[in-house]
């Protein structure tokens, strides 16, 4: 292994490799399907254990693969993890004085035909970039959030979880 690259940071792309994998609910052998056989399950899996380096070309034939930024695929940076394991930052602490967080159904998003749709679209996919959270199916999002995209369309935060139900963007 060379100097330049310790044994950990591949661990680290390792992990945040399975850890994208797994939040897509895909197995090793089905990415190895997915891909044509071009990443075989073993090798995925030496990738993921961080006994592989992992070329920068295939790191970005991966994230297209899992429909990811390929800057997704690597090690946080020291603050963010920092944030994370004190559990505040990212749960955000706001939630005491507002209602129930919203749950966006995202392939609904990605079907709606209404004006809203690229500005909630381009929010939604900045809050999972900096969440790493790419299930593709759901993301729940705070009601800081709601207030925000409230501001955006001119309406106050009932108001704009209001329009989410008539977007048929909340899950049933």
């Amino acid at each position: 292994m060379p100097e330049e690259m310790p044994l950990s940071y591949a661990r680290s792309v390792g992990d945040r490799l399975r850890n994208l994998r797994q939040q897509q609910r895909l197995s090793l052998l089905a990415v190895e399907e997915a891909s044509g056989r071009e990443f075989k399950a073993s090798v995925l899996g030496a990738y993921e254990r961080g006994e592989r380096i992992i070329s920068v070309l295939r790191l970005q034939r991966l994230a297209q693969l899992y429909g990811v930024p390929v800057d997704q695929l690597l090690p946080r940076a020291g603050a963010l993890q920092a944030v994370a394991g004190n559990g505040q930052a990212l749960d955000g602490a706001h939630r005491g004085n507002s209602a129930v967080p919203v749950t966006v159904d995202l392939v609904r998003l990605g079907e709606l035909d209404a004006p809203e749709k690229e500005v909630l679209h381009r929010y939604i996919s900045m809050i999972q970039i900096q969440r790493g959270d790419f299930n593709g199916r759901v993301i729940t999002i705070r009601d800081e959030d709601v207030r925000a995209l409230g501001r955006v369309f001119e309406r106050d935060e009932a108001a704009m979880r209001d329009r989410f139900r008539e977007l048929g963007l909340i899950p049933r």
